[in-house]
Order: structure tokens, then C-alpha cells, then sequence
């Protein structure tokens, strides 16, 4: 283990024992391209230096989070997957009464706002509940507000055509100025909320869980504690898609899950119903 190291993982221990926030177990690769940034943004040369601002500045650790936490992301991603699910499960959700939705790791919102606008074009919004969790505060503010840069639109759209869409994005939401500003409607059935998956535990059954490029910044154990609360908050049935480039493949919960969309990272969980 190099001096970096050693030093990452005291600053990892000073964040976890002072904000409560638990990096440890996330991929080591990820975390040194990070912090490296960290460190030039907030004038640091060494680790041990901006683990001590951290802990005695703690109106700089909003900003480490920002960091820490990875916030790229846009409406639709992968349109294959939306179709998948716009395809193969919906059909499926379709024979429940009400759906409750987890999209884990939800960033700025785009991801949510995406599923709540997928529900409503299969009429299914009105009975649904998405719950969309991360760590950061200030992506999940940024996430309530619904407002998107508008810059980004014309790939929004392009994506959402591509996922078998109906009807124009545009539908949904407002151009005001710079930005475009979702809905409200979209909004009351998003219910956005702090969870970690690396210390918080199970808090709804849902029928779908969409936790998409976020296992591929942890470690093992990590993967392995978070595809267990995905296993443990579905009923029985219900469906868990992923990244692209992440897999069940080689986890202990994988004999759980059937197969749904070997492309596009689409499981469903083995039981009554399945």
C-alpha cells in the first residue's frame, strides 16, 4: 500500500466517524481519480492536509461530497433499457394494483423524472410511488426542483424517442430562460429521500428496482451488501435492472434472479408470480 493510500483511507475513516458518510468500500481507482480532483480544487497537497480541513472546516465536506459522489447522468440513458422495460415489464407491473418504484442512486433526478414519465405513457403514474434515494443533499435539492439545463434537452429527447416514446418530451416539461423545468404532476409521484446503500438498510417493498452505474464505484462487498437490500425490498416477482457494465454473474444473490433482458442488465426475482 503507497503513502496515498494509507492516507485516503484515514480521510475515508475521519469522514465516516465526523459526517457519517461511509466511502470505505467504494472502488479504490474510483476514489484516487476523485480525491485527486478534490485535492486541486480545494488547494491541498496532500491528503493528510485536506483531511484536516475536513474535519475542522465542515462547511467544506458539502463540497468533498460533490466529489465523492458521482453526478453524471441524463434523462433516458441507454433508450434500449427504457424500451426493455417500456416492453417486458410494464406489461407485468401493469397487473398490480399499485407500484412502488426505487431508483437507487438517483443523482440530479434524471432517472426518476425518466421513470415517472415512462409510468405515465403506460398509465401507470397514477398509482405509482417512486422513491429516489441518494447520499448527497444537494443532488437530491437539485432533484426536487425538477429544473434540467436546457442545453441538454436535445439529447433528452433524443433519448426518450429512441425508448419507444409516443409522444414529444417536450409534453413534459416547460423552457423558462437556460432551463427547462419539469412538471409538476411528474413530481407528486417522486418521493426523493437520503439513503446509503453502503450503511442503510431495507425501507419499502417495491416491484422495480433501477440502481443503474452506481455498483460499478464499489468494491465486492459492497456490490454484494447492495444487490442484498435490491433482493430483500422486491417481492416476489418483482424486477431489478442495472448498468451496463455491471452483472449479477458473480454475486451469491445471482441464482435469485431470472434473466429478463440479457442487454440491457433487466433481472427478475424468482418466486410466486415469476
Amino acid at each position: 500500500m503507497d503513502e496515498f493510500e494509507i492516507e485516503m483511507r484515514l480521510l475515508l475513516d475521519a469522514i465516516y466517524h465526523r459526517y457519517h458518510y461511509d466511502f470505505r468500500a467504494y472502488s479504490t481507482p474510483s476514489l484516487k481519480r476523485r480525491l485527486r480532483s478534490a485535492m486541486l480544487r480545494f488547494r491541498c497537497e496532500t491528503l493528510s492536509q485536506l483531511q484536516d480541513r475536513v474535519l475542522h472546516e465542515p462547511t467544506l465536506f458539502p463540497g468533498l461530497l460533490d466529489y465523492l459522489t458521482v453526478h453524471v447522468s441524463e434523462m433516458f440513458r441507454d433508450p434500449s433499457y427504457f424500451r426493455a422495460l417500456r416492453e417486458k415489464v410494464m406489461p407485468v407491473l401493469r397487473t398490480y394494483p399499485s407500484l412502488k418504484v426505487w431508483i437507487a442512486g438517483c443523482s440530479a433526478g434524471e432517472e426518476a423524472y425518466s421513470m415517472a414519465i415512462l409510468l405515465h405513457e403506460e398509465g401507470l403514474l397514477a398509482r405509482s410511488l417512486i422513491y429516489a434515494t441518494d447520499i448527497n443533499p444537494r443532488a437530491l435539492q437539485r432533484a426536487e426542483a425538477g429544473v434540467f439545463d436546457v442545453q441538454s434537452i436535445a439529447a433528452f429527447s433524443e433519448n426518450h424517442r429512441r425508448s419507444g416514446a409516443p409522444v414529444s418530451l417536450s409534453d413534459y416539461y416547460t423552457a423558462a430562460y437556460d432551463s427547462a423545468v419539469f412538471n409538476k404532476t411528474l413530481k407528486k409521484h417522486i418521493v426523493f429521500s437520503d439513503h446509503s446503500l453502503a450503511t442503510d438498510s431495507v425501507f419499502a417493498e417495491v416491484q422495480l428496482v433501477s440502481c443503474r452505474n452506481v455498483l460499478i464505484y464499489f468494491d465486492r462487498g459492497l456490490q454484494e451488501r447492495a444487490i442484498g437490500l435490491f433482493r430483500d425490498s422486491l417481492c416476489h416477482g418483482g424486477f431489478l435492472g442495472i448498468g451496463s457494465k455491471e452483472s449479477l454473474r458473480f454475486s451469491r444473490h445471482g441464482d435469485a434472479f431470472a434473466s429478463v433482458s440479457v442487454e440491457d442488465r433487466i433481472y427478475r426475482l424468482q418466486g410466486a408470480g415469476a
